[in-house]
């Protein structure tokens, strides 16, 4: 079982975007808080791996996005389970591997998301998520010329996946991310 750290040494070895390696530890931290929420807390920190892990081919093989990732992962030694995960949140964009077990579900659901929180906190005067409200997001959210790179329809499809309210994964999301900002914000200092 890949660690933590060796996960972390592997997704800086295909990128050095500051703007990838925070996404990438942002939706970690995210995937955790998720896997504690939702009753899978003993395994928080392989919901995390999965999620530091799913865009490890973006950078370097953007228009191989979830295709890429298979043989980098391979490659160290990660298991089929994490590389399968990784893989499905690419599903019905470049891959046809479908999420099956929620944690799977929620990768695909925040992928996203994250992103668009994010740039959504940095239109605020704080440039954080802490002090953002729902209604502020939904603000955003629906105005389709902002972050326009985010899909709203995969977001949706993540929901409806889940078996969630749009409203439910907007909040469940932005309190994720505003529990672990400070931390994300540490890491990125490191």
């Amino acid at each position: 079982h890949i660690t933590r750290d060796e996960a972390l040494c592997l997704l800086k070895k295909y990128n050095n975007d500051p703007f990838h390696i925070r996404h990438a530890l942002t939706v970690e931290a995210v995937m955790k808080w998720f896997a504690r929420e939702l009753g899978y807390g003993e395994d928080a920190e392989y919901w995390g791996i999965v999620g530091l892990l799913h865009d490890i081919d973006f950078e370097l093989y953007p228009d191989e996005h979830c295709l890429k990732a298979p043989e980098l992962l391979s490659e160290a030694g990660v298991r089929e389970d994490i590389i399968r995960s990784v893989v499905s949140h690419g599903y019905g964009i470049t891959v046809d591997v479908a999420p099956k077990h929620e944690m799977e579900k929620v990768l695909f659901a925040v992928d996203e998301l994250t992103g668009l929180v994010w740039a959504a906190a940095l239109m605020r005067p704080s440039k954080s998520t802490k002090d953002m409200e729902l209604k502020s997001l939904k603000k955003k959210y629906k105005s389709k010329s902002f972050a326009a790179g985010c899909s709203r329809d995969i977001i949706e499809q993540g929901a409806e996946m889940l078996g969630w309210d749009l409203n439910k994964l907007l909040s469940m999301t932005l309190q994720a991310m505003a529990a672990s900002e400070d931390e994300i914000s540490k890491q990125m200092e490191k």
